[in-house]
């Protein structure tokens, strides 16, 4: 054999065997949805009343290993009181999941909170940087923690916030 072709199987070899040592980053392949929303929790029969609002926005997660999926409740995520409907963007990248929330419309002259179940897909058990983007958090505490899998599958996270809705 000549040794131009043994260089040149040589370099396939090494082709090949680098490409298989790659791996995909964690991050790659989330994605979600907002599954569930609850009525606005202080906006009481159809008046514009409102009971004194929590003063805490937390997230509960939950890791279904088998389908790779966590389930998200994010209690008291403020929107417009009158949001005709809500939606979220899921994001990834390396080991940061970025969540960010929308409201559709500012119906009313009022804001409120609301209960969101979140479905995340494709998440392998894991350490993550989780960060929620909400409409109406800004200059409040942001609502950014650290959601380690390996060591459970259920967690809790708060952050104490006292502007309106949230209180004041």
């Amino acid at each position: 054999m000549k040794p131009g072709n043994l260089l040149f199987i040589f370099f396939l070899t090494l082709l090949f065997d680098s490409c298989d040592n790659q791996k995909e980053p964690i991050g790659s392949g989330i994605s979600g949805s907002i599954t569930n929303t609850s009525d606005c929790k202080n906006f009481k029969s159809g008046n514009l009343k409102f009971a004194e609002a929590d003063t805490f926005s937390c997230i509960h997660y939950l890791y279904d290993d088998v389908n790779h999926k966590v389930i998200m409740t994010h209690i008291n995520s403020g929107f417009n009181c009158c949001p005709g409907g809500l939606y979220c963007k899921v994001s990834s990248n390396n080991d940061t999941i970025i969540i960010e929330e929308f409201e559709n419309e500012q119906g009313c002259n009022c804001n409120c909170l609301f209960d969101l179940d979140i479905e995340l897909s494709g998440i392998v058990q894991a350490k993550y940087i989780v960060k929620f983007i909400e409409p109406y958090a800004e200059g409040q505490a942001e609502l950014i923690f650290e959601m380690d899998l390996t060591s459970g599958n259920e967690g809790e996270f708060c952050v104490e916030r006292t502007g309106y809705p949230w209180g004041e």
